[in-house]
């Protein structure tokens, strides 16, 4: 195996690792706090898969994770540290909402405009860090967190000045017309078609990143933009590209939870799944093939801490506790170093003492 392929080894194992620790932690929490640890590591281990309607619990939970976490892995990829995804997702369902109740109904156009609404939306959310970072070099991290609430408000303004519900008792929106909705694929579940175009949506932003030249000109810019530049990179283009990217990406996410879960636009708060995509991501080392995977991980173990609380004595902020402590033995770039030099080593006396005896 060449070296390349050792790292990925390397990475792969230091992933389960962590992974491992966070859960072996998570059983010592569960024994300590809870009088009875069998039962609550029950339902949280082997809860969600004991009807169907829990196991889809487990896939429409993943579904806005997989969009913001793409959303995050193309702007990280492109060493941009823009946290708009959370404003994007957000805005984007609203704009979403928004085409659902304003826009005339039509068969087989009308969803299609409601998710080019919110995906519209995210984009023009993520233009903002992205120009501001590209003629300015200003700091996308600060300027995305910081828009991530003007979002919020400006969309609430927004529902509440043209699409609210004055009939309804809370701050809603009009309900949306049939024809904006996603369907229903699962009896029995709330599994909708939105599933099917996260799955899309992950097969073309992998080819977009590897298989396409925009998308290694985003890659050689993040990994050293001074050189990209040199090579003749219109490395401004590529800032702003991949940050109006990732957050189209991150709106059409919220407009397809939107049109898929809910029948009218309630959210008061912003929603955290572009929060929860920066953890994804981070499982998911920042590779589009992976980020389903460790999208379904985080949504089954909320999926099983929720119902290990609501059937035993253990809280389900147990989650937290997993989810720091994987981020943290992922992110430390010393764990398990000692191994993977031993493991390198080890492969180059191999390679030598080949050779020495052709």
């Amino acid at each position: 195996m060449n070296k390349t392929g050792n790292s990925r080894q390397f990475e792969i194992i230091r992933t389960l690792a962590a992974v491992g620790i966070a859960m072996a932690a998570a059983v010592i929490i569960i024994f300590i706090v809870s009088k009875e640890p069998v039962n609550a590591l029950y339902n949280f281990i082997v809860g969600p898969f004991t009807s169907l309607r829990r196991f889809g619990n487990i896939l429409e939970m993943a579904c806005p994770l997989i969009f913001t976490s793409l959303a995050v892995c193309v702007m990280f990829q492109a060493n941009q540290f823009n946290m708009i995804a959370e404003g994007g997702f957000f805005f984007g369902a609203l704009c979403a909402a928004i085409a659902a109740v304003k826009l005339p109904e039509i068969t087989g156009v009308s969803v299609t405009a409601a998710l080019l609404a919110g995906g519209i939306g995210g984009a023009s959310l993520g233009a903002v860090p992205g120009i501001l970072k590209a003629k300015w070099n200003t700091n996308e991290f600060v300027v995305s967190l910081m828009l991530n609430y003007v979002a919020l408000y400006l969309g609430l303004y927004l529902m509440n000045t043209f699409i609210r519900d004055t009939n309804a008792g809370s701050k809603v929106s009009l309900k949306f017309q049939e024809g904006f909705r996603l369907p229903n694929i699962v009896p029995g579940t709330r599994i909708h078609l939105g599933i099917v175009i996260a799955a899309l949506v992950v097969i073309l932003i992998y080819l977009f990143l590897y298989c396409n030249k925009w998308g290694y000109s985003l890659r050689i810019t993040g990994q050293n933009s001074k050189f990209a530049e040199y090579s003749g990179i219109n490395t401004f283009m590529v800032i702003l590209f991949s940050q109006i990217l990732g957050g189209a990406i991150a709106g059409l996410g919220g407009a397809v939870e939107m049109m898929g879960i809910y029948n009218r636009f309630q959210w008061s708060a912003l929603p955290n799944y572009g929060f929860d995509g920066i953890t994804v991501a981070i499982i998911a080392k920042q590779s589009p093939k992976l980020v389903p995977a460790a999208a379904l991980f985080l949504a089954y173990l909320r999926t099983g801490a929720d119902i290990m609380s609501r059937s035993s004595d253990v809280p389900s902020e147990v989650i937290s506790v997993i989810q720091a402590l994987v981020i943290v033995l992922i992110a430390a770039n010393s764990f398990l170093s000692g191994w993977k030099h031993r493991m390198l080593v080890k492969q180059s006396m191999n390679e030598l003492a080949a050779e020495g005896g052709k």
